[in-house]
């Protein structure tokens, strides 16, 4: 099985990667099928776990990886990683700036972008999710594109780690959506249509991940710190901010650590 997986294409391993995460994103999102409401405490260690995750992927996955391949090149190791990482975050706040899309929880006048009051607010509730979506594709479509392009410091092993770390803290962004949709008045099988919806952009940003590794290899080390920028930008900007907004802070703390430490586990364990 996994010598069929190593077989394929690059993008179709990503495109596989990034089907099962959409697919955890669905899962969360069916949630609404079961029950009214979700407990509140639940819900902010979830998403708490979710941001543990990403800070856990975004360094063992991405950031560690760019710093080894960089390592014997033109400019010392640390450059591109420096580089890569802050314009991934400067590129999500760019993008946070001009998207019109409005946070869980928070209301409507606190809606961000470009004339954001145009939208109704379960479209803006979407575009928030989706928004975020978009490095956790890019960040599994680069790690896929670096194993297939050769790389000793990329794994399958880390690739797969990357993708099942993402697929679990997809899981409650799902929930995070679905069920505000659901308290807005929308029909159970609308909300589960627009949640499992925000993460349909993933296996997009996958594929435009993979191709850009592919297309210009030596900006590999810039590309996984890219990614790396773009996650800790989303942890820090409204992961774990919104796991705070109910005043369950220790529990999403501690969750943080429990998913910082599940992923480091998992990296390291299959790596």
């Amino acid at each position: 099985m996994i010598e069929y997986f190593l077989s394929l294409d690059p993008f179709l391993q990503a495109l596989i990667g990034t089907l099962f995460t959409w697919g955890m994103t669905a899962l969360g999102a069916s949630l609404v099928f079961m029950t009214k409401t979700v407990n509140v405490k639940l819900l902010d260690g979830m998403m708490g776990f979710a941001g543990g995750v990403m800070i856990a992927a975004s360094f063992w996955s991405l950031l560690s990886p760019a710093i080894e391949m960089a390592k014997g090149g033109s400019v010392p190791a640390w450059i591109p990683a420096a580089v890569g990482f802050m314009l991934g975050g400067i590129f999500l706040w760019g993008i946070d700036k001009i998207l019109p899309h409005l946070h869980p929880n928070a209301s409507i006048s606190e809606a961000e972008g470009i004339q954001p009051n145009r939208r109704k607010r379960s479209t803006l509730l979407v575009l928030a999710i989706t928004l975020h979506n978009i490095p956790e594709g890019l960040a599994i479509g680069v790690a896929f594109g670096a194993l297939a392009n050769g790389f000793p410091e990329a794994s399958l092993a880390g690739a797969i780690a990357l993708t099942i770390g993402i697929g679990i803290q997809n899981f409650p962004e799902g929930v995070a959506v679905s069920m505000p949709l659901r308290k807005l008045g929308m029909s159970r099988r609308k909300s589960f249509y627009y949640g499992q919806f925000s993460g349909m952009v993933e296996p997009v940003s996958a594929v435009i991940g993979v191709l850009a590794v592919t297309l210009m290899e030596p900006l590999l080390p810039y590309a996984l710190s890219f990614a790396a920028g773009a996650m800790i930008f989303v942890v820090a900007e409204e992961v774990i901010p919104g796991s705070h907004e109910e005043g369950n802070r220790d529990l999403a703390s501690m969750s943080v650590m429990i998913g910082f430490t599940v992923m480091m586990i998992l990296d390291v364990a299959l790596g």
